[in-house]
């Protein structure tokens, strides 16, 4: 009986699966024929998946399949010719390869191949049969040729171009028919893969210049089989972007029934407008308008600003509400009766933004506060097709499609038409009103709503006389409590290092003298707030502590209030972190945003840390940069700072009713500003300049 089980079992054998062309690779690219066919750049791998049937898995033995390859093709004289190859057998449903040689097959022909699956006792169908589909691929040995490059906009190797912020669209185009796609890059990038619309043809990519200067594109051509071609470039050289071409400061001498134009068409005012108020603090502006929000309070050059606005374009302005509870415009153009443009503030929603209309696409974005300055700037890319809006510098909203009509009209300040006649007028100050025929780059944009920090306090803590370290522009001194001494470093007339009998005397932290303080009751305090802490600004110190484990959290920084600080700089040790601590209002217990960064403390050895904290009001964020770095824990979003009214105190904070959280260390090159450092600005802290 065990016997013919055996034979029963042995003469059962089913044969293995005929390979599906799903489970077939060439080069590991999908099987393929005709003009779907791979190209590859070397002999390929030829690659495919067997089976056996699972009712041939039998327990005593493995389930084993090998694979039997077969290549053909048509030679120079019209002789077939093939090649077989056949696999070890593997277990069923694993990949079997076979590696073509180098030399086996000629180049540029089509090569068919086809397998079959042998359990040892039968075949399956080779994979070209029935329904089945034979594969196919060519090897391509030639590398295509260079690719050669032009622009319309930016011909090669001229001297200067326009220019900075104008499109320019670079064509590449190889000389091989059977280029399928370019790799490109620009200095510093773009860099990308753009693919002709039919093999062997040319692409054509859009360019925006964000710098003037020397400017290269590299491009390689890439075929069929994955082949590039030796690199080509192409030089040329971008100039400054282009100035306005509308440009109203409205900076106007009192009682001026016009605004002069630095560029374009002056415009004229209505009986609302009025001149002389202050600008800004902190810009190029040197006053600003008032409009009133009646019906005469606007101004317009009664021409068009923007010429065609189905162009590119951008808008911008400073803007200070009076109010924030209505719709109101801060310029725009007519297009017959409606408008082709607006920039202004939207009250449409849950809390007022400011918003940015162009062929019926709006953008929105930032915080509008009634008495608060705010730089504003919209653009159309025509390239892009998108509107974007840019507020205090910072982009804002989602960019959105835009498809703007081509009617221009008389260009408007503080008005938009809507009908026939103009609406949500504008009701506060506006200045510097600037219409550009082209994309404004964030570089740009960033320059034009600049607001330059301006020193309130330089302490260098070089030396103290009656108990007070001098201001470095005059200003008002640090007062120094006891516990709170000037240290001063070597004098020159001798050298630790180099003379046994010379006393050994640390140096300072920065140039010839730092303040140390004892912990217990030392401290230094700077007449006045020093800084506006509801107002955007900036407060570096260079720090040092004398512990490596201290006890307890000590201040470095702090601005009082009358209940608690405005923010205050800490080291925390259950942390090991240094803290910057902004309570939300001025009262005992009020809810705290902190932001860390994290330092083991210094015992009394190195060179300190710098540590700088940056409030911008613009964009309701807060930062504590160690050593030139603020990662995101060191910063966070603070939508209403508020004024401390308290002089800024050195080496303690707040603790309810009295003070504490004495600093036990040093202190030094302590620096306050009026606005917000940009990053690449906060290496001057700390410096000693």
């Amino acid at each position: 009986m065990t016997t013919g089980t055996g034979v029963a079992q042995a003469a059962d054998n089913l044969p293995p699966k005929q390979p599906l062309v799903q489970d077939l690779q060439t080069g590991y690219k999908a099987c393929a024929t005709g003009d779907e066919r791979a190209y590859v750049s070397e002999p390929p791998v030829l690659s495919a998946v067997l089976y056996d049937p699972e009712e041939d898995n039998h327990p005593a033995e493995a389930n084993l399949v090998k694979g039997e390859f077969e290549a053909w093709w048509t030679d120079a004289d019209g002789v077939e010719q093939r090649l077989t190859h056949t696999r070890s057998a593997t277990l069923s449903g694993s990949p079997q390869r076979w590696h073509m040689p180098e030399g086996s097959v000629p180049p540029n022909t089509v090569i068919s191949w086809r397998v079959r699956a042998n359990d040892g006792k039968a075949t399956s169908p080779w994979s070209s049969e029935g329904d089945g589909s034979a594969c196919e691929f060519v090897y391509d040995d030639e590398n295509p040729e260079e690719a050669t490059i032009s622009s319309p906009e930016y011909p090669a190797n001229l001297f200067w171009v326009d220019g900075v912020g104008v499109y320019g669209h670079f064509t590449m185009d190889s000389p091989s028919d059977d280029v399928v796609s370019y790799t490109y890059g620009f200095i510093g990038g773009p860099y990308g893969t753009v693919r002709p619309e039919w093999p062997g043809g040319p692409a054509t990519i859009p360019f925006l210049p964000l710098d003037s200067g020397p400017e290269s594109l590299t491009v390689r051509a890439i075929d069929r089989a994955g082949r590039s071609s030796g690199q080509s470039s192409y030089d040329f050289y971008v100039k400054s972007g282009r100035p306005p071409v509308a440009h109203w400061p409205l900076a106007d001498a009192k009682g001026a029934t016009s605004a002069d134009a630095e560029a374009g068409t002056d415009a004229i005012a209505g009986s609302g407008v009025t001149f002389g108020a202050p600008a800004p603090a902190r810009t190029k502006l040197t006053a600003s308008a008032t409009l009133d929000g009646s019906s005469h309070g606007y101004l317009t050059p009664g021409a068009p600003a923007v010429a065609d606005p189905r162009k590119s374009f951008a808008v911008s302005a400073w803007a200070r509400p009076a109010e924030t509870d209505r719709n109101m415009t801060v310029a725009g153009q007519d297009a017959g009766e409606s408008a082709a443009f607006t920039l202004g503030l939207s009250a449409r929603g849950e809390a007022p933004d400011w918003s940015f209309t162009v062929g019926g696409a709006t953008v929105s974005g930032g915080a509008p506060e009634t008495g608060e300055w705010a730089h504003l700037l919209g653009v159309y890319d025509a390239e892009t097709g998108k509107a974007q809006l840019y507020v205090n510098g910072h982009e804002a909203g989602t960019r959105a499609e835009a498809k703007p009509a081509a009617t221009a009209g008389a260009f408007q300040i503080g008005r938009v038409r809507d009908g026939n006649g103009y609406h949500d007028r504008w009701h506060g100050g506006l200045g510097g009103v600037r219409v550009h025929d082209r994309v404004v780059v964030p570089d740009e944009v960033s320059e034009l709503a600049y607001r330059n920090p301006s020193s309130r306090g330089h302490w260098s803590l070089e030396t103290a006389r009656d108990g007070a370290s001098p201001e470095r522009n005059g200003g008002a001194p640090l007062k120094l409590a006891p516990g709170a001494t000037i240290h001063r470093g070597p004098d020159g007339s001798c050298l630790p290092e180099l003379d046994p009998d010379c006393p050994a005397v640390s140096y300072a932290l920065v140039g010839d003298g730092h303040l140390s303080l004892d912990g217990r009751s030392g401290h230094a305090v700077a007449e006045g707030p020093v800084v506006d802490t509801s107002d955007s600004f900036t407060i570096g110190v260079v720090a040092r502590l004398a512990d490596a484990e201290p006890e307890g959290p000590m201040t470095v920084l702090s601005l009082p209030g009358e209940h608690t600080d405005a923010f205050r700089v800490r080291y925390q040790p259950a942390q090991h972190a240094w803290q910057l601590v902004m309570p939300h209002k001025d009262e005992r217990g009020a809810p705290e945003t902190v932001v860390a960064q994290t330092e083991m403390a210094d015992g009394g050895e190195g060179v300190g840390h710098r540590l700088a904290v940056v409030y911008d009001d613009a964009t309701d964020q807060i930062k504590l940069y160690l050593d030139g770095r603020a990662g995101t824990d060191a910063t966070a979003d603070l939508p209403n700072g508020w004024r401390g009214s308290g002089p800024l105190q050195i080496g303690r904070g707040r603790s309810g009713d009295a003070w504490g959280e004495y600093l036990h260390g040093d202190v030094d090159e302590v620096q306050a500003f009026a606005g917000a450092f940009a990053e690449d600005d906060i290496w001057r802290l700390g410096t000693g300049t």
